[in-house]
C-alpha cells in the first residue's frame, strides 16, 4: 500500500479522496492554488502545498509544479480526482517515469478512450453495441452526405476529440449538413485544437445511462450497476439516480455483463464509467471516463462499496476486493449537483457563503468542501456540493430527497437548490418519465 498520496485536484472531490486515504492510513498531500489557500481539503491533510496563482494553467493544470510538490512531500502515489489532469495521458506518463504512481488507468487507455473515433472502433471490436454511424473522421462533404443517407436523417455531427457539447451539431436534413459539419469542426478546432468530427445516427429522444466498472488490469473486471444521467442542461449533468427507473433487472444485467466482459479483455486498471444513450430498449455507446465520475456517490449507495478504495487498491497492486457474485444493489439512490449558480439564469455567484447547514438523518450524504464563511472562488468550476439520497426504494428515496432540499441552507449567494425543489415535486420526475431533453424543455417553458 502507498505511504503518501499527493491529492492533484480541488474541492469537495479532493475532500472525498483525503476521507478515503485516511481510511486506509495513507498520508495526505493537498496542492492548492493562492485561491484555494483556505480550502478544506488544505486544512484536513497531513501537508499541503501551494502549487501556483489562481489560473488553473498555472496550477491544477502545471504538471512541473505537481512533480515538485511530490519531491517536495516524498509523496509516492498521485489521485487526479476528476477534470483537470485526471484524463490526461502525458501526465500519467511523466508520474510513471518519475517513480510515482498515477492512481487510474494506463496512459495507453486513456488515450484510446480519449479520442472519441478510436474509442468507438475499439470498444466495437469488445462486443459492446455502439450508435450506427462512420467508422472515422469524415473530411469530405460529399462523404458525409454519403454516411448521412445511410443511417438516416437526422445526423449528429460531434469532435473526435470533444465533450462538453462543444463540437457538437444536428443536422436534421441534408441541406442543414455542410453548415453542421463547418461550424462543428470551427468549434471543435477553437476548442480542443483538432477540428476532426464523425457522425453518428442522432437518437430523438433516449435517456443517458452509463455503467460504473473496476478492473484489475490484470483480465479481470466488475460492474457496479448503472446510472441515469438524463437530466442535462447543455450536455452537463444536473442530477444522477442509481438504479435507472427506465431498465429492468434482466436490461441491467445484460449490458453489465457485456461491459464488465469487454473491459477485463481490454486489461483496463481501476475505475471507468462506459456512457450510453438508451432508446426503444437498446443501448448505443457515446463515450468511456477513464476516471472517477462526480456521480460516483449513487453507485456506493446502492453497492455499499466505496469507490476510491477501490482505485487506491487496484492501482498499488491489491486486486479487486470483491467478484461479481459478491456485489449486491440494495435499494435507490439520487445525487443533486449544487451549483454556485442563479437557478434561474444558471450565471455563476461567487462569493463569501454566510451560513451553510446541511441536512441530516438516515440515508442523506453531502459531499461538499464548503463551510460558513468560505469564499467560492470565481476561477473554477461552479459546483459546491453534491446531495446523495438512498432510500430502500425510489419513492422513498424522493420523499427523502423533499425532505433533505428542504433542510439544505446555503445563504450568501445563489444556488441550484430552488430549482431542485421544483423538480422533485414534478410528476415526471417522481414517474421517472424524462430523457436527456427533458430538463431544457422544462427551463424553457418555466422561463
Amino acid at each position: 500500500m502507498f505511504h503518501k498520496i499527493l491529492i492533484a485536484n480541488r474541492g469537495e472531490i479532493a475532500l472525498r479522496v483525503l476521507r478515503a486515504a485516511k481510511e486506509l492510513g495513507i498520508q495526505t498531500v493537498a496542492v492548492h492554488s493562492t485561491a484555494d489557500a483556505d480550502a478544506m481539503h488544505v486544512r484536513l491533510a497531513d501537508e499541503s502545498v501551494c502549487i501556483g496563482p489562481p489560473p488553473s494553467r498555472d496550477s491544477y493544470l502545471n504538471i512541473h509544479q505537481i512533480l515538485a510538490a511530490c519531491e517536495i512531500t516524498g509523496a509516492d502515489a498521485v489521485h487526479p480526482g476528476y477534470g483537470f489532469l485526471s484524463e490526461n495521458a502525458k501526465f500519467s506518463e511523466i508520474l510513471a517515469a518519475h517513480n510515482l504512481t498515477f492512481i487510474g488507468p494506463s496512459a495507453d487507455h486513456i488515450r484510446i478512450m480519449g479520442d472519441k473515433i478510436t474509442a468507438k472502433k475499439t470498444v466495437k471490436e469488445l462486443g459492446i453495441p455502439v450508435v450506427p454511424g462512420s467508422d472515422g473522421a469524415v473530411t469530405d462533404d460529399v462523404e458525409a452526405k454519403r454516411i448521412a443517407a445511410d443511417i438516416g436523417y437526422p445526423v449528429l455531427i460531434k469532435a473526435s476529440a470533444g465533450g462538453g457539447g462543444r463540437g457538437m451539431k444536428v443536422a436534421k436534413t441534408e441541406a442543414d449538413l455542410a453548415e453542421a459539419l463547418s461550424t462543428a469542426r470551427a468549434e471543435a478546432g477553437a476548442a480542443f485544437g483538432d477540428d476532426a468530427v464523425y457522425i453518428e445516427k442522432y437518437l430523438e429522444k433516449p435517456r443517458h445511462i452509463e455503467v460504473q466498472v473496476m478492473g484489475d488490469g490484470a483480465g479481470k473486471a466488475i460492474h457496479l450497476g448503472e446510472r441515469d444521467c438524463s437530466l442535462q442542461r447543455r450536455h452537463q449533468k444536473v442530477w444522477e439516480e442509481a438504479n435507472s427507473p427506465a431498465l429492468n433487472v434482466e436490461q441491467r444485467n445484460r449490458i453489465g455483463e457485456i461491459v464488465s466482459k469487454a473491459i477485463a479483455d481490454l486489461g483496463y486498471s481501476g475505475a471507468g464509467t462506459i456512457e450510453f444513450l438508451y432508446e426503444n430498449g437498446e443501448f448505443y455507446f457515446i463515450e468511456m471516463n477513464t476516471r472517477l465520475q462526480v456521480e460516483h456517490p449513487v453507485t456506493e449507495a446502492i453497492t455499499g462499496i466505496d469507490l476510491v478504495h477501490e482505485q487506491i487498491r487496484v492501482a498499488s497492486g491489491g486486486g479487486l476486493s470483491c467478484t461479481q457474485d459478491e456485489v449486491r444493489f440494495e435499494g435507490h439512490a439520487i445525487e443533486c449537483r449544487i451549483n454556485a449558480e442563479d437557478p434561474r439564469t444558471f450565471t455563476p455567484s461567487p462569493g463569501t457563503i454566510s451560513h451553510f447547514h446541511t441536512p441530516g438523518g438516515l440515508g442523506i450524504r453531502v459531499d461538499s468542501g464548503v463551510y460558513s464563511g468560505y469564499r467560492i472562488p470565481p476561477y473554477y468550476d461552479s459546483l459546491i456540493g453534491k446531495l446523495i439520497v438512498h432510500g430502500r426504494n425510489r419513492v422513498e428515496c424522493m420523499m427523502r430527497l423533499r425532505r433533505a432540499l428542504d433542510e439544505f441552507v446555503v445563504d450568501g449567494i445563489k444556488t441550484t437548490l430552488p430549482l431542485f425543489q421544483d423538480l422533485v415535486g414534478n410528476p415526471d420526475i417522481a414517474n421517472g418519465d424524462y430523457d436527456i431533453h427533458w430538463l431544457e424543455n422544462y427551463l424553457a417553458k418555466t422561463g
